[in-house]
């Protein structure tokens, strides 16, 4: 597809990275150009890009004020609330959320009863500037406000309301605004008796659709304890090529459509997320995710927070669970390739190694956005994937590994080197430490689904092949064919995962069982992994 050039020319921006072209927009663009702006809409947020596309651009020192700075504050109220998980999700809680006009003194309030909330905790403040560099677009101005709770009681549940000068979620009016958030039990939860069952959900490639939403009212319905997203998270961005030029057709305002169709279960559920290719927001920053960090604020606790916010992890229960950014490794989109210097996947050995050596953890998941092992006629495999992570997946058998980037579902066998170390059919069990990792693809969360060259087969539906003909990419987005054996259950309709956790004491059998809903709850999928409880696991040979 040819994009529009509005930025860096065609041919620099195929051979600059995303910092590179980020340089080259801030030399191009003028202090006068970002300071042209428009006011922001008072009241509901615009869902839907009724005013149009823009291009952002985050430059703090543009903007002295704002035209909205003396907005009655009770005119307006806090939209798309979404949680995040600290380092410590025991004791720390995120709280994010957005109003459409720039209020003042925005705050939080909370505490284990409705009646009893605290004083007003401050809010940090994260302005993100659209301006209009597109022909007939309107300016966004969008405000992303963030408190970090810390020293939280492990196990609780807290009820919290947002607000600002003239709206206090504290008042009577307002009462009906608060939500409640869970903090994850204590570490020492395995002292006597094991950690209590639990359910988490996870799905990537969303964005705005009547399929997402309904995606959303299934998993509430499922009341996981947190929700892993693996990238691809809202299509601003529709181009997903991390590149300057794709801002001519990006759209501010899907973000604010995203987070008030999320607010349903983001406003209760931390909701975890990765970054994918269309995540990578050129014109924002010079590793593309400035906007991202405008609108989440994820644990801080990866190889370098400032540079790769999306490289992160925690632990809940007896479950330890990995954040990674592909975009680092990938062959097929490689305008980030390389941006950490390695040390992504130096500090992910570190962490496995670790999880592995850590008594109180049985299962390691791991969640990015660009899949090690998909056979779909769009994107298929990503080598990068394979060659930087996979061995280490194998080293230390992970779990569970959660991908997006193609629309469908996708299931593997157990595999080791490439290749199927034991047939994992639906209903089946799996012990990693000795069959090898499972890998899912669950990028059927809501954007337009794409296709297999082989036939679906999935639960009640069986048309199982023995080798289905498929590629990956390789060093400069080269297509190499290849024939597998392991693509073991195909989906094409919406769908996520659910994962129950069947916690057990010291010595015992402890269960993870990976579900594949459809949008309507349909079963298509599921399959066990099991393991002995508190029984480190010791780095696999090769």
């Amino acid at each position: 597809m040819d994009i529009p050039n509005m930025g860096v020319p065609a041919r620099l921006a195929a051979r600059t990275s995303t910092a590179e072209q980020h340089e080259y927009l801030r030399s191009k663009l003028s202090r006068r150009t970002l300071l042209r702006s428009g006011a922001v809409t008072v009241g509901v947020l615009t869902v839907g890009g009724a005013l149009g596309p823009g291009t952002a651009y985050a430059d703090p020192a543009a903007r002295t004020g704002s035209p909205t700075d003396g907005v009655t504050g009770s005119l307006v109220a806090p939209v798309g609330r979404h949680l995040q998980f600290g380092a410590d999700a025991g004791t720390q809680m995120r709280v994010s959320w957005q109003v459409p006009a720039a209020v003042r003194k925005p705050f939080l309030r909370f505490g284990r009863h409705p009646w009893e909330l605290s004083h007003r905790i401050e809010a940090e403040v994260r302005a993100l500037h659209t301006p209009a560099l597109v022909d007939g677009a309107a300016p966004v101005d969008q405000y992303y406000l963030h408190v970090e709770l810390d020293h939280l009681q492990p196990g609780t549940t807290y009820y919290y309301g947002v607000g600002h000068e003239g709206f206090d979620p504290a008042s009577q009016q307002a009462v009906p605004t608060l939500r409640t958030f869970t903090t994850a039990p204590s570490r020492n939860g395995r002292r006597g008796r094991p950690f209590e069952p639990f359910t988490f959900t996870a799905f990537g490639d969303q964005g705005v659709s009547a399929h997402a939403a309904g995606n959303d009212h299934v998993i509430l319905a499922q009341d996981p304890v947190f929700h892993l997203h693996a990238g691809d998270i809202c299509y601003a961005d529709p181009m997903g090529q991390g590149l300057d030029a794709d801002r001519s057709a990006y759209n501010a305002l899907t973000w604010d459509a995203f987070l008030a169709q999320t607010e349903p279960v983001s406003a209760r559920i931390p909701w975890m997320v990765a970054y994918g290719n269309h995540d990578m927001e050129a014109w924002y920053s010079h590793n593309g995710y400035g906007g991202d960090d405008a609108r989440f604020t994820l644990p801080a606790n990866g190889p370098d927070p400032r540079r790769a916010p999306g490289v992160y992890s925690f632990t809940y229960g007896n479950v330890g669970v990995v954040s990674l950014d592909a975009n680092d490794v990938s062959y097929e989109i490689p305008v980030n390739f390389g941006y950490t210097n390695g040390q992504q996947t130096q500090w992910l050995e570190r962490k496995l190694r670790e999880l592995r050596a850590d008594e109180s953890i049985d299962f390691v998941v791991v969640f990015f956005h660009h899949c090690a092992f998909s056979t779909t006629h769009q994107h298929a495999s990503e080598g990068g994937v394979r060659e930087a992570w996979v061995p280490l997946f194998e080293k230390y058998r992970v779990d569970l590994v959660v991908n997006g980037h193609n629309h469908v579902y996708e299931r593997t066998d157990a595999i080791l080197g490439n290749k199927v170390s034991k047939a994992v059919p639906s209903g089946a069990t799996v012990d990693p430490a000795k069959d090898g990792v499972v890998y899912v693809t669950a990028g059927a969360a809501g954007r337009s689904l794409y296709s297999f060259d082989a036939p679906d087969t999935y639960e009640g539906h069986e048309n199982h092949q023995d080798e289905v003909a498929t590629y990956h990419f390789e060093k400069g987005a080269v297509k190499v064919p290849e024939t597998v054996a392991w693509s073991r259950v195909r989906y094409t309709g919406y769908s996520f995962i659910k994962v129950d956790v069947t916690p057990a004491p010291r010595g015992a059998t402890t269960t993870m069982q990976v579900t594949a809903l459809a949008e309507d709850g349909t079963r298509i999928d599921h399959y066990s992994l099991t393991r002995r409880a508190g029984s480190p696991d010791h780095p696999h040979g090769h």
